[in-house]
């Protein structure tokens, strides 16, 4: 039993095939397919309000995906939600797991570690000796320290360094100290590489390289994504609208009975007619000339058609990807 736990991987494989979360006023983000293996780094890249944060929530089983399946760890989305969220941990993700100012690094390590004890210890864990359990505790909080390489001797004040004093990049290993604590398969993180300078945009990425070679699986959201990770780009709205369009009057080009033809094709069916009934009397001219009236008369029709379908492909991008459908799915999130 011992044996085969240490050969199954840590991490959790991820696969997803069209998946796809729809908020009140449009699409977050649809159409999102990839496969990554245990351990792998995904760097979820796009601009902002491009559904990057409800993809990362909806692979964690923190929002429910409206089309499409996903795949984390062997557990099916959106079936398996509550089974995904107990194998995924969340880094920093504003507005779900942030940080509280007013802490201090080491008030947030011990709550954290309290709250995993409580809530995803066995029973017997709560059978031991307080001083085992505090020992237990004080362990689990070392290895997340050193695994998110925060150095607590190196802070302002140390362990009671308050959440404000903190730099943005110590604040990103503290965050995802606190997530290492319950040894996740799949670990997420949010904004990833906003507002950090070139030389600390290359340690974040460095650390998590680091624990994604460690065995975890890590989603991260970022605006670049960086050499050596599985690259999942989002379109933001204005693309997706542009896609959506183009596509709509490509359709309409092509359609049956919405073709129009050109002036050359006229002129050359014209001269065709005219070949073809030569020596016929002055009727037949006439009704030659009737007959290219009402070509002009269908061809001005077919074209009129066309500015009516492009009416209809912008109504029909309030149903594409869309900001605002992005924040209004955030904000539906149940439980992070």
């Amino acid at each position: 039993m011992g044996a085969e736990a240490e050969e199954r991987p840590h991490g959790a494989a991820v696969v997803a095939d069209g998946f796809g979360l729809k908020g009140p006023r449009g699409w977050a983000f649809r159409e999102v397919s990839f496969r990554a293996g245990p351990g792998t780094l995904v760097a979820i890249e796009g601009p902002s309000g491009s559904g990057r944060t409800c993809l990362l929530l909806a692979l964690t089983g923190r929002m429910k995906a409206k089309e499409g399946t996903a795949e984390i760890g062997g557990l099916q989305l959106p079936k398996k939600m509550a089974g995904v969220r107990r194998i995924s941990a969340l880094g920093h993700v504003p507005g779900v797991s942030e940080l509280d100012p007013a802490f201090t690094v080491a008030e947030h390590l011990g709550e954290r570690a309290l709250l995993q004890r409580r809530f995803d210890g066995s029973v017997r864990t709560f059978l031991r000796r307080p001083s085992e359990r505090r020992a237990s505790a004080r362990a689990r909080i070392d290895e997340a320290v050193a695994a998110a390489g925060l150095d607590l001797a190196a802070l302002p004040k140390g362990e009671r360094t308050s959440v404000r004093d903190l730099e943005r990049l110590e604040a990103l290993r503290l965050s995802i100290a606190l997530a290492l604590i319950g040894r996740p398969r799949l670990l997420a993180v949010d904004d990833t590489d906003l507002k950090l300078s070139d030389a600390d945009r290359a340690e974040a990425w460095a650390l998590l390289r680091s624990v994604a070679d460690s065995g975890t699986t890590v989603l991260a959201v970022c605006s670049e994504a960086p050499e050596g990770a599985l690259r999942i780009t989002t379109l933001d709205a204005t693309t997706a609208a542009d896609t959506a369009t183009a596509a709509i009057d490509k359709a309409a080009d092509t359609a049956p009975g919405t073709e129009a033809r050109t002036d050359d094709e006229a002129e050359a069916e014209a001269d065709t007619a005219d070949d073809n009934e030569a020596g016929a009397d002055t009727d037949t001219a006439d009704d030659a000339d009737d007959a290219t009236a009402a070509d002009t008369k269908v061809n001005k029709a077919s074209k009129a058609q066309v500015p009516d379908k492009a009416d209809k492909a912008d109504s029909d991008l309030t149903e594409d990807t869309t900001e605002e459908g992005a924040a209004d799915a955030l904000a539906e999130t149940g439980r992070a």
